[in-house]
């Protein structure tokens, strides 16, 4: 019998009186609809999960192309096995465990050539010592912890290949025991929209004809009920919830239970299973026709049961005996003819008391009877009263059975609904520990722009002791982290010396204000000669105080005024460079502006504490200074004496940033 397609029963749909709904992806249930239609069971392919490609491939295969960095990888489904093989065109290393959570993701791993023993593939199963009996993910830690021992993955990376979204239980068991777990989506699910066919043929099932739906997965589910309340009426809805499902995880059985279906199975992982389960779901009066009557089991069963019925040999009937003929000896019937008359009286006195014996046991024989007839009415009175209270001891059980179903459905729902509050209690304890790193890295980035801009330390100490003080709430590693690189940065920020910024800028104004006096090496003013006339000492005196020869005192007089003279003509100037006496008035200019830029620069520089620029307009300044400008000149001395003191308290300009505990809280930010 060929599997059925979306809408369209297979060929012998007509024939069978029962019908099983495979909710699966399509194509993924060749082996269980073979195994349904040899038994004859009829089959709806009804897919209510379509799996499609991740939509960005290149976070799997980064992660599958360095699969030397990670001490185990675990595939979640059989989706996850195969797409993730189809992008990895290497040989999958012999020495690197696979962990899976059930039989059909090995069977997946034995389609790419992973088997045992030739790779350590881990799954619920493949344990000896493995008593669990569960393929879900409590299941595969487990085995997890038996094959390889959980703290053998401390401080180690372990890779999940999954769909997009899933459980998170095993990735938080492998963190606890200090393993570094990263996830990476292999596939995407989407809701897929039967075909017209598909809802034909459900609706004609759900109208009266038996049936059982399988669904594998809790979306499935909740697909199920989405389509259900689009596509079905309301009491199309109702045969639905009352219809048998056949899941095989208890976790599935629990999310259908909270959507309103009553009629559940747990059959257990495996297509083995799920099939034994579908069969015992067939009623008793429905008898499924195998498509090929040489190797069903009903028919093997139903031969072996005739033939032991053949066997066994019919009761005979029983039948009363005649009774025995009466016995007259001989030797009285010789001495009858001698003693007649004695004879006959003794026949008469036996007779009466044969007589009387009779009545007297006929008597005894009715009163047994009336006691025989009493102590039976008294059987059935006793039998009636204990058929009666069976009759309320069933009821009561079945009561009882009633109320614990209820029980147990109510205790499922507070399961559901425990674990819907602990998944939200998670999703909310990590959003809060976002949330207070997304507060902590706004508080930083600003502190860090503030610190280079205006220089103020105590703003950027401040700002780092409230985003400890804020971080200081939080138990989780990340937050440890992050409070280690702030105390860090708080150190550095507490060692950094202070600068006054702002007197070093006034000096460098100062100096600004001073250029357009400043005279050049090439204009430096020269006394010009006054011809002044010389007094003539009166010799005579002086010869006659010093007692020197009256012309030798005027020859001196002479000699000291001419020498007068020419002093106040010629000046000699020492210049060592050149290029200075080459700068014409014009291009002065020039020189002062590229002065007062080389300032300017060296201004802005110190404000945004840039120190290299600033050093470099600073020695330019001063190489400029020494070079064009009169060093005798009193203003020149005084611009480089600022300029000489803004450069040595240039070292301690540039401040400390926080990039340690930014790049904290962007590898937080990162890995979350």
């Amino acid at each position: 019998m060929a599997a059925d397609i979306p809408g369209n029963a297979s060929s012998s749909v007509g024939k069978a009186a029962f019908t099983v709904v495979i909710t699966r992806p399509a194509g993924q249930s060749k082996e269980l609809i073979a195994q349904l239609e040899a038994a004859g069971i009829a089959v709806l392919d009804f897919p209510l999960i379509d799996i499609a490609p991740v939509t960005d491939e290149a976070p799997l295969r980064a992660a599958l192309a360095s699969l030397e960095r990670y001490a185990l990888v675990v595939f979640v489904s059989p989706n996850a096995v195969d797409h993730a093989f189809a992008r990895r065109d290497a040989i999958w290393p012999h020495a690197l465990p696979v962990g899976v959570v059930g039989p059909g993701s090995v069977q997946a791993l034995a389609r790419h050539g992973v088997t045992a023993p030739a790779y350590n593939v881990i799954s619920p199963s493949s344990v000896p010592d493995d008593d669990t009996g569960r393929f879900d993910s409590e299941g595969l830690f487990a085995a997890i912890d038996t094959a390889l021992g959980a703290a053998s993955l401390e401080g180690k990376r372990v890779l999940i290949v999954r769909g997009d979204g899933g459980r998170e239980w095993l990735a938080d068991r492998l963190r606890e025991a200090g393993a570094e777990v990263e996830t990476v989506a292999a596939y995407r699910r989407l809701v897929p929209e039967p075909s017209i066919g598909g809802w034909a043929r459900v609706h004609a099932l759900l109208a009266g004809e038996p049936h059982a739906w399988l669904l594998t997965s809790s979306e499935g589910v909740r697909n199920l009920h989405e389509l259900a309340q689009e596509h079905l009426t309301a009491d199309e809805i109702a045969q639905l919830q009352r219809a048998n499902l056949v899941t095989p995880h208890p976790r599935i059985a629990q999310t259908a239970r909270a959507l309103g279906f009553d009629s559940i199975t747990v059959s257990g992982a495996g297509d083995d299973r799920i099939a034994r389960a579908l069969l015992a779901a067939v009623p008793t009066a429905v008898q499924p026709v195998p498509s090929n009557p040489a190797h069903s089991p009903a028919k093997s069963r139903m031969t072996e049961t005739n033939a032991s019925t053949n066997a066994s040999p019919q009761p005979a009937a029983t039948t009363a005996l005649p009774p025995n003929p009466p016995f007259t000896p001989y030797e009285a019937q010789k001495r009858r003819s001698a003693s007649g008359p004695l004879l006959w009286f003794v026949v008469v006195i036996i007779a009466c008391a044969a007589g009387v014996g009779g009545y007297a046991l006929n008597r005894k024989v009715e009163r047994t009877e009336q006691q025989l007839v009493q102590r039976q009415q008294a059987n059935d009175a006793q039998t009636n009263e204990l058929r009666v209270k069976t009759d309320q001891a069933l009821a009561t059980v079945h009561q009882s059975d009633s109320q614990v179903a209820q029980l147990e459905g109510k205790l499922a729902d507070a399961q559901t609904a425990q674990q819907a509050l602990q998944q939200q209690y998670t999703d909310l304890a990590r959003n809060r520990d976002d949330w207070t790193m997304a507060e902590v890295g706004q508080m930083l980035s600003a502190a860090s722009q503030q610190l280079q801009l205006t220089g103020n330390t105590q703003l950027a100490l401040f700002a780092l002791q409230s985003a400890d003080t804020r971080l200081a709430a939080s138990d989780s590693p990340q937050a440890v982290s992050v409070r280690k690189a702030i105390a860090q940065d708080i150190d550095k920020l507490k060692a950094a010396p202070s600068t006054d910024l702002t007197g070093m800028a006034i000096k460098l104004d100062n100096a600004l204000d001073q250029v357009d006096s400043l005279p050049l090496s090439g204009e430096a003013p020269i006394a010009h000669a006054t011809p002044k006339a010389a007094t003539w000492a009166d010799t005579a005196k002086v010869a006659a105080a010093t007692g020197e020869p009256r012309w030798k005192v005027w020859w001196r007089e002479v000699t000291t005024g001419i020498g007068q003279q020419l002093t106040s003509l010629v000046q000699v100037r020492r210049i060592d460079n050149a290029d200075a006496m080459l700068v014409t008035p014009d291009q002065g200019y020039f020189v002062r502006e590229n002065l007062k830029l080389r300032l300017l620069s060296a201004r802005l520089a110190l404000l945004s504490r840039n120190q290299t620029t600033l050093k470099s307009d600073l020695q330019a300044a001063q190489a400029a200074l020494t070079r064009y400008f009169d060093n005798t000149s009193k203003k020149t001395q005084t611009v480089v004496d600022l300029v000489k003191q803004v450069d040595a308290g240039s070292a301690a300009v540039e401040l400390p940033n926080l990039n340690t505990s930014l790049q904290a809280v962007n590898q937080y930010r990162s890995r979350g």
